[in-house]
C-alpha cells in the first residue's frame, strides 16, 4: 500500500524542480524552463493573477509569481497536500474566461487527447491570458501511462487556436544528448546506493561537460533537445 504524500514531501519535491541540484539528470532543462518561464512572466502586466495549475500535484513555479497571486488552484488526476481539484485535464471544472494564467509542464504528454487539453485550456483563460507549458520531446520512457514525445510542428497544430505561440528550446541537442546519457545512467542504477553514488559523481561531471560545451560551441541546433517550453497567448 502506497503512503499519502505529506505536505513537506510535495513542496520538497516542487523546490526541488524549481531550483535543481547539479546532481539532478534534468538539471539542463529545469535549470532553462526556470529562465523561460521567469521572463515570460514579466510580460503579464496584471498586479493580482487568476492561476490554474494543471497537473499541479508540486506547484513548483508558484514561488515565481511571488505576491502577484489572487486565487491560486490546483487541478490534477492524483491527490497531494497542495491539490485543490481532482479532474483531467481534457475536462477543466471551469467556467471560459477564468483564468489570468494556466500553468501545464509535463502533462500533454500523459493525455490521449493533448489537443483536447490545449482545447480546454484556451477556454478557461482570459482573453489575453496566457498558458506557460512544458512538453518531452527527446527523453526515454518513464512510465507506461505516456502516450506522447512532441516537436514545435506539433505544437503549433495542437495549439493552434491560440493568437500568439512561441516554443524554446530547454537547451541545444549538446545538452539533450548529455541529458538522455545521464537520465539512462540513474534507470541502469537500480538499487539506491548504486544511484546516489552515480548522483554525487557521474551526473555532475555529465552537467559540467554539457554546459562547457554549449558555451564552447555557440550552438543553436535543437534536434535533440530533451524539453520545450512554450508559452501560448489567447
Amino acid at each position: 500500500m502506497v503512503r499519502p504524500e505529506t505536505l513537506e514531501q510535495v513542496v520538497r519535491e516542487g523546490r526541488e524542480r524549481l531550483n535543481p541540484a547539479f546532481t539532478n539528470p534534468s538539471y539542463l532543462v529545469l535549470s532553462q524552463r526556470r529562465k523561460n518561464f521567469s521572463r515570460w512572466l514579466e510580460t503579464l502586466k496584471q498586479a493580482r493573477l487568476r492561476v490554474l495549475d494543471v497537473g499541479g500535484r508540486i506547484q513548483p513555479y508558484r514561488p515565481l509569481l511571488n505576491s502577484r497571486i489572487q486565487q491560486y488552484v490546483a487541478l490534477d488526476t492524483a491527490s497531494s497536500p497542495l491539490v485543490n481539484v481532482r479532474a483531467s485535464a481534457c475536462h477543466l471544472p471551469f467556467p471560459e474566461n477564468t483564468f489570468d494564467l494556466v500553468f501545464c509542464t509535463q502533462v500533454l504528454e500523459y493525455l490521449s487527447e493533448p489537443g483536447r487539453g490545449a482545447s480546454e485550456i484556451y477556454r478557461v483563460l482570459k482573453p489575453g491570458g496566457i498558458s506557460l507549458l512544458s512538453v518531452a520531446a527527446f527523453y526515454p520512457r518513464a512510465v507506461d501511462e505516456e502516450h506522447w514525445r512532441f516537436l514545435p510542428a506539433g505544437l503549433r497544430h495542437i495549439l493552434r487556436p491560440f493568437g500568439q505561440v512561441e516554443i524554446i528550446p530547454e537547451g541545444s541537442t549538446i545538452s539533450g544528448f548529455f541529458r538522455s546519457f545521464a537520465v539512462c545512467l540513474s534507470i541502469f542504477a537500480k538499487y539506491p546506493f548504486l544511484r546516489m553514488v552515480v548522483g554525487v559523481t557521474a551526473i555532475p561531471v555529465l552537467n559540467v561537460m554539457a554546459l562547457t560545451l554549449e558555451t564552447l560551441a555557440k550552438t543553436r541546433n535543437d534536434q535533440a533537445t530533451g524539453n520545450y517550453s512554450v508559452l501560448a497567448r489567447k
